[in-house]
């Protein structure tokens, strides 16, 4: 049984910039079925530098980071774990005694879903966004051996920038471009003032065999909705929220929960 909050009850937190419920709904139903001291609740905030400087001041063991805070927040750690290191990108803080260390899970879950959907390195793709989720699939493409790939971001700087780190072209706008597997890690279709937007033209939806959204929020996206509509196949954000966050967890606690409580916890965070 889980000990009632108290003094020594651990608390951990998100940061994003549209804060949701599956963060809190699974990482809380795995203390709970564990009997963690552990509390676990989404934030957002407008003073990222005073949110880390909280988390450092008031012992708070961990910090997932969505975003648009990975690249942002680097600057405000003590250092960087070598899965962020690789990618300059953050989507987890771990608190150690006021030491803060950054941590990139989104990658080995990414790399996961892929292999896990037998896709191979010979198939080329889009990749519409230049941020810190792009960046972790633009890793986890280069690593299983894609060679034939599009980054896709209007801001041309950091396009360009992220295509050349890892090896691929840059366009400006997906609009005409077309690719058996198409893959957004932009904001496009997430809750809030972009969701209603597509990440994709319907033509290049239609052309792609596969299409994965990292969008976990809503958990159908109007790109997913579109493909499942067009019988494509589809990897879905919530996928890849469930299994980085199963690491998170991992850091925060030094527990790893047997497959049984993790399928019960993701089933619970997805009735929101």
């Amino acid at each position: 049984m889980k000990p009632p909050i108290g003094p020594k009850t651990q608390l951990c937190m998100s940061l994003a910039a549209r804060p949701g419920n599956f963060g809190s709904r699974f990482h809380n139903r795995l203390y709970e079925g564990l009997g963690l001291d552990f509390i676990y609740k989404a934030f957002t905030t407008t003073d990222l530098p005073a949110a880390i400087g909280g988390i450092r001041a008031l012992g708070i063991r961990g910090c997932a980071i969505s975003m648009p805070f990975k690249e942002e927040v680097i600057a405000l750690l003590d250092g960087l774990a070598p899965s962020a290191a690789a990618i300059d990108s953050v989507n987890t803080i771990v608190n150690e005694s006021g030491t803060l260390t950054g941590y990139n899970t989104d990658y080995s879950a990414i790399a996961t879903l892929l292999d896990e959907a037998e896709i191979s390195p010979a198939t080329p793709f889009l990749l519409h966004g230049a941020g810190g989720m792009a960046k972790a699939v633009a890793a986890v493409l280069r690593d299983r051996g894609h060679k034939q790939g599009t980054v896709i971001a209007r801001n041309e700087a950091k396009g360009r920038a992220l295509a050349r780190t890892y090896g691929f072209a840059w366009d400006h706008a997906p609009e005409g471009l077309y690719a058996p597997l198409i893959i957004n890690a932009t904001p496009l279709g997430m809750a809030g003032a972009d969701a209603d937007r597509l990440a994709f033209p319907t033509e290049s939806i239609k052309a792609a065999e596969i299409v994965f959204d990292v969008v976990a929020l809503p958990p159908d996206t109007p790109l997913l909705h579109t493909a499942r509509e067009a019988g494509k196949r589809v990897i879905s954000g919530v996928d890849v929220a469930v299994l980085q966050a199963l690491e998170q967890f991992v850091l925060y606690t030094g527990v790893r929960p047997e497959p049984g409580l993790v399928e019960d916890a993701a089933r619970f965070a997805r009735c929101v």
